[in-house]
């Protein structure tokens, strides 16, 4: 910033065109320290929901279905072949829908297998509304 000086005569004294900054600085100072007070401070916690007693009943071990799906498509039910097809999984499927406490469903494709094949054994577990299907054996899919 330089300042303006003027001519020797002082017949009328020279208009300032540069801005005077210092308090627009100041006010962002302000403006700035303001938002720094009012952020909420930011808890990295996550809320869980403990339950509050020790369980009435005893725990069991879970019941577990195993379906396979070999590489041709034949579907097994823990190691059965199914001759029904489709038909006789989604029966079975809707027994195990229909069951208070579901079974745990474990859905094992073989490394050969269409993925169509795999992709309608879950989407048949789906749509009878099974809740508790997981995949296993995946460490078959690790490149090597």
């Amino acid at each position: 910033m330089g300042m303006n000086i003027g001519s020797g005569s002082s017949a009328e004294p020279d208009v300032m065109i540069e801005m005077n900054m210092t308090p627009l600085i100041d006010v962002m100072l302000v403006l700035i320290i303001m938002l720094i007070i009012t952020i909420p401070i930011q808890n990295h916690a996550v809320n869980l929901n403990m339950p509050t007693s020790s369980p009435s009943k005893p725990l069991q071990d879970p019941v577990v279905i195993t379906i396979d799906v070999d590489f041709d498509g034949t579907v097994l039910w823990n190691g059965v072949a199914l001759n029904g097809g489709r038909a006789e999984l989604e029966t079975k499927l809707q027994e195990v829908a229909a069951q208070p406490d579901q079974p745990e469903v474990h859905l094992k494709p073989n490394k050969l297998v269409a993925y169509k094949s795999v992709a309608a054994v879950m989407a048949a577990a789906q749509r009878l509304g099974v809740t508790k299907i997981g995949m296993i054996g995946n460490e078959q899919f690790i490149n090597e």
